[in-house]
Parts: C-alpha cells; structure tokens; sequence
C-alpha cells in the first residue's frame, strides 16, 4: 500500500517523513498554492531522499511544456493533475512523458462524481479522489463521503485523500479498501510545514493495521 504525504516543503522533514514510513511524497507545483515549491527546491529534497521513494508533482491547468520543463528539471517520477485536465490533456502527457506515472485528482462531490471516474480509467495509472470544496483544489482537511466509495472497485489503483487524519485513518480504512493514502493538511501546524509528530501518530496507527 502507497502512503503519499504530500506538500512537502522542507528538505528535513521530507528526509524525516520518509524514515517514518511514507512511500511517496508530494510537491505542489501551483504557484498560488500556499504550499508552492519551485523546481529547486523540489531539486534539494529529492536529492536527499532514496531513489524508491516516489516525487509526485502537482499541477493544475499547468501547460505541457511547463509540466515538461519542471519534470526534466527535478526527476520526478509522477505527475498528479489537480485541475480540470480532460482526457484528451491526459492522452497527451502519456505521449510526451511515457514513463512517468500519471494521476487523476478528482473531486468528489457526491455520487454522481463517480460517472466522471469512468472516464479516466485506462487513460491514466492512477486515481486520487479527494472532497469536494466549491472554492479550493486541495488541502481543505475535509472528508469526502466514505460511504459511497464502498463499492468503487476501478479497474486502476486509487489513492484516498481529503481530510485524513491521524484520529480518522484507521475509520476510513476499515471501510474502504484503497491502493494507497494521500494527507496533507492532517498532518500540518500550518500549510506546508509538517507536524512530525502527527506523521509519528500515522504510521504508529498505520502499523497496528498493516504489521
């Protein structure tokens, strides 16, 4: 199972998250994201981390020679599209970066969000679904309605975020079956800066389940 922990920002606690347990650490690449780092910074913490740990980019409704540019850039191994990128956009990064693993973010409003899922599957490597807000593309620290999630079984791996928590993890995944979990603001004093200790309390809770 994935555990993505994402809007890293610091090269030390990057390190730390990664000793911790974390398979896979996110960078936001959205300039209006408080949680923004720029293509040197992501160059400085990947540097410092073993080379299995995945370094996933986000984007939103960034152009593909940029996405290109900052790829080529920082070796990132995965690209996660935050925005409203069409299936259409998707088929096109395939072409142009083949060998990087390509995410969907969608948000999930209620139920009939699912259709849109259906869309994307065997366009991309992977799904992330995460809640619904009518003004912000992420990090919102709410949770989406678990419950209709017990049924989705996509023919692709898919990621749980929203709102996870340290208090909640192990509620979510005693009734959800994901392929991998993303936090971001449930282990933040504040955007962008992690609270090592809450990322201790995750994978100590994460272990009880998974050991």
């Amino acid at each position: 199972m994935r555990f993505k922990i994402c809007g890293i920002t610091k090269i030390e606690q990057g390190i730390k998250i990664v000793q911790l347990g974390a398979t896979d650490l996110g960078f936001i690449c959205y300039p209006k994201s408080p949680r923004y780092v720029s293509s040197n910074q992501i160059q400085k913490i990947i540097k410092e981390i073993p080379p299995q740990t995945g370094k996933i980019g986000v984007f939103v409704n960034e152009t593909l020679e940029n996405i290109d540019k900052i790829v080529q850039q920082t070796n990132l191994t995965g690209i996660q599209l935050h925005g409203d990128e069409t299936v259409e956009y998707c088929h096109k990064i395939r072409q142009i970066l083949p060998k990087i693993e390509l995410i969907k973010a969608l948000r999930i409003k209620n139920i009939d969000s699912l259709n849109l899922l259906k869309t994307y599957y065997h366009k991309v490597d992977t799904l992330l679904l995460d809640a619904y807000h009518p003004n912000l593309l992420g990090g919102t620290g709410h949770t989406l309605d678990w419950e209709i999630l017990q049924k989705l079984k996509p023919p692709v791996p898919w990621l749980l975020a929203g709102g996870l928590t340290p208090d909640n993890i192990l509620i979510a995944l005693n009734q959800l079956s994901p392929d991998g979990i993303d936090l971001s603001s449930g282990v933040e004093i504040s955007p962008g800066n992690k609270d090592l200790n809450k990322v201790t309390q995750l994978f100590e809770k994460l272990n009880t389940k998974f050991d």
